[in-house]
């Protein structure tokens, strides 16, 4: 089952649960999709958001909750910082199993081969094939210093 189906699904079930916030976060989803596939449309591209530029859609969407939750919290907003937190975990609940600092590294390891990178300038290629295979997966602002650390040692 696709990443939109599994969302709608989902809002479906929320509607007949009457459950508020997790129908909110889930429109909110939909919305944030139907947006991508606007812009999608207008640049060309009449298919639409596949499940990788789903799981791009969510992660930021979970991105942009964790600062805000971290803005509330500075201002003492303890209440919109929990209701943060709940729209994180509903999002969440549709994105992939993290992976462990172990798999990462391995991972890392596996597109530096693959991808033939021998020195810091084919970080691009590494990164390429990571954000291809384990999108929604890894935190990629912690693992480009990762890359970057195993290409500056193997040069």
């Amino acid at each position: 089952m696709d990443m939109q189906t599994r969302i709608t699904d989902a809002m479906k079930s929320a509607m007949k649960s009457k459950e508020a916030t997790r129908l909110s976060t889930l429109r909110l989803i939909n919305a944030a999709i139907k947006d991508q596939a606007i812009a999608m449309r207008g640049a060309g591209n009449p298919d639409g958001p596949q499940d990788s530029d789903i799981l791009a859609i969510l992660g930021k969407m979970v991105k942009q909750r964790n600062e805000s939750a971290r803005t509330y919290e500075e201002g003492g907003r303890l209440e919109l910082a929990e209701k943060e937190r709940e729209e994180i975990r509903i999002i969440e609940s549709f994105l992939p199993r993290k992976m462990s600092e172990d798999e990462v590294a391995k991972a890392i390891t596996e597109a530096v081969t693959t991808s033939g990178a021998d020195s810091i300038r084919d970080m691009g290629k590494v990164m390429g094939v990571l954000k291809s295979k384990y999108t929604g997966r890894m935190d990629f602002g912690v693992v480009g210093p990762m890359v970057k650390n195993q290409l500056s040692a193997s040069a």
